[in-house]
């Protein structure tokens, strides 16, 4: 397996492609269900990031290549992977680079009509808007609103956790039907 110089833990979304056509080895999409209900790389099995301990039907002599959607949580899964024995690298990107690239993804019949990343965008935009016009011609406590959605934003930006993705993963418009 090619991995990328600056990181031997990656591969490039063409090197993962080109194992994954000859059968050398296995995908795991460690995103939440609704995320892999949204899009996802053909062939992909889903196990979740909270979940990667419990793999245990992996094969252990096929490597394995992980992706989310940016690359961001990966890290952490390939370094637990590798002390249970595998063999196991990211998508340099994830599936954003795997889409860049021209690679097919699929999509669950029923799911959602905007991905939960998209949702938590129009909702902090939609929020932060009315805390702002709120603010201005209701009365000034409501500019609260948009400080507090912002300082979730900022937080989400340095942790890499979203809490309002969390929720609005949950809600019944992210189930997929069908």
């Amino acid at each position: 397996m090619q991995t990328l110089a600056h990181d031997p833990r990656r591969v490039d979304a063409d090197e993962a492609h080109a194992l994954l056509e000859k059968g050398a080895a296995q995908l795991v999409d460690i995103r939440h269900a609704a995320e892999h209900a949204y899009e996802r790389i053909p062939g992909s099995r889903l196990v979740t990031e909270d979940r990667i301990e419990e793999v245990r039907d992996l094969d252990t002599d096929k490597p394995v290549i992980l992706y989310c959607r940016t690359g961001r949580r990966t890290a952490i899964a390939v370094d637990h992977l590798a002390g249970q024995g595998f063999g196991a690298v990211h998508i340099d990107g994830g599936i954003e680079s795997w889409k860049k690239k021209g690679h097919a993804i699929e999509r669950s019949p029923g799911a959602p009509v905007f991905s939960v990343m998209q949702q938590v965008q129009i909702t902090a935009g939609s929020l932060i808007v009315g805390g702002t016009l709120l603010g201005a011609f209701v009365d000034p406590a409501w500019h609260w609103l948009s400080g507090f959605v912002g300082a979730g934003l900022l937080f989400t930006g340095l942790s890499g956790w979203c809490g309002m993705a969390t929720v609005l993963e949950k809600m019944p418009w992210n189930k997929t039907r069908g």
